[in-house]
């Protein structure tokens, strides 16, 4: 896996990744962006969202689970001190469908955290990482 990160002036950078899609990134004004941007550790928790929902939506599917809808909401906390890396995130998982089993839901959080989510398992080395999840029953 490749990326390219350009400069494009001030704080603002540009990513691009290997399969040629462009992410504009850029700081706040207190240090010197126009936050045009997101912030480049925002799009790590960002990346660590779409990682683990994609695991967990395609676990249930396997599993035939009609699953709807996936909202994963993010929540970290970061050290004080630089690097200011992150120390805690709690990841809460809103999935919705019809009929969705509470063990099936639970066993495709712990499946993506432990074996399938590279990022989630990165980011565990330095952070206590934590799960919940709430199941939404939709009508057909």
């Amino acid at each position: 896996m490749k990326a390219v990160v350009e400069w494009n002036g001030d704080v603002a950078f540009t990513g691009v990744t290997e399969s040629g899609h462009r992410i504009a990134m850029d700081g706040p004004a207190d240090h010197g962006g126009r936050d045009l941007g997101p912030r480049p550790t925002e799009l790590v928790l960002v990346g660590l969202g779409g990682c683990t929902s994609f695991d967990v939506v395609h676990m249930l599917r396997k599993g035939r689970a009609d699953v709807r809808g996936c909202t994963t909401h993010i929540e970290a906390e970061r050290a004080p001190a630089d690097p200011k890396v992150f120390t805690r995130i709690h990841i809460h998982f809103v999935v919705s469908g019809r009929a969705l089993k509470e063990a099936a839901v639970e066993r495709a959080i712990r499946l993506s955290a432990d074996k399938y989510c590279s990022v989630s398992i990165m980011l565990a080395k330095t952070a206590e990482v934590t799960h919940s999840f709430e199941i939404i029953d939709v009508e057909s």
